[in-house]
């Protein structure tokens, strides 16, 4: 999912990026793959400067306030391999929100648990209707994309649009986020990931629990496929154990309220 190229700008440093360790700036100048170095001992990762202001400027976001025990789960449904119900159980049970990024394979092929997913009252992300590299994208086709999901969206479920969006594999430029910006959606990146989308190599609870807790910092994104059995077991401790570390969990539209916050003070 995650290819070990990037633009050749800005700088020239390697960047650890969920696990693989990579130069982001050695390839195309136009295509930025999102990564930063994990989170450890609870603080927050940072994509660097150039990154950071790039994201700023679109009003992209990727983590929140470093000094508040909050937590945003989000995440990414390609397609449904059985495990979707036992992590909606969860996050009902412990009642925590979070928002799901889908496809539009998804929509069609998932529905029950998409309509699940908002009469539990949890987020719906777009995710593009076809999963596609975005950065090689005219402004059309990005708009296709996009629109084309919201469409299908609004037929099955009722729901007017999104609003949030993540570009499939992290990968963006410039363009996307103002294209994107431009038809009214926000970027929603993440400061916490781990290799959890190969849905025939699963490396256990144990794995998905300990990556989790080793990279939880306040304001943490936190990024997860629904395809590995890792994570649906690891869930309900991972929720109940950053409860006891003294975390809440919120939705996105409190991070971007937040965010929006903060810059007005800044401004």
């Amino acid at each position: 999912m995650i290819k070990k190229h990037g633009p050749g700008i800005l700088l020239a440093t390697f960047i650890v990026m969920v696990g693989f360790v990579f130069n982001p700036f050695s390839a195309k100048a136009d295509e930025f793959h999102w990564g930063f170095k994990k989170a450890t001992g609870g603080i927050q990762p940072s994509a660097g400067a150039a990154l950071d202001s790039m994201l700023d400027k679109h009003g992209a976001i990727y983590k929140g306030k470093p000094d508040e025990k909050i937590v945003y789960l989000t995440f990414d449904n390609g397609y449904e391999n059985g495990y979707t119900e036992s992590i909606l159980d969860t996050l009902k049970k412990e009642d925590a929100p979070a928002t799901f990024f889908l496809t539009g394979h998804y929509l069609k092929s998932a529905l029950p648990l998409v309509k699940r997913m908002i009469a539990e009252g949890h987020g719906i992300g777009n995710h593009t209707y076809g999963h596609p590299n975005l950065a090689n994208l005219s402004e059309q086709r990005m708009e296709e994309e996009w629109t084309k999901f919201d469409k299908l969206l609004n037929e099955v479920t009722g729901l007017e649009r999104t609003y949030y969006t993540r570009p499939p594999e992290g990968v963006f430029n410039d363009k996307v986020l103002a294209k994107g910006n431009e038809l009214g959606y926000r970027h929603i990146f993440w400061s916490v990931a781990f290799i959890d989308w190969y849905a025939d190599k699963p490396k256990g609870r144990d794995f998905a629990y300990g990556e989790l807790m080793k990279q939880l910092h306040p304001g943490a994104v936190i990024l997860m496929h629904t395809v590995s059995p890792d994570n649906a077991q690891a869930l309900p401790s991972f929720i109940q154990d950053a409860k006891k570390a003294g975390y809440t969990f919120q939705t996105l539209d409190d991070l971007v309220l937040e965010y929006e916050n903060v810059n007005s003070i800044l401004r």
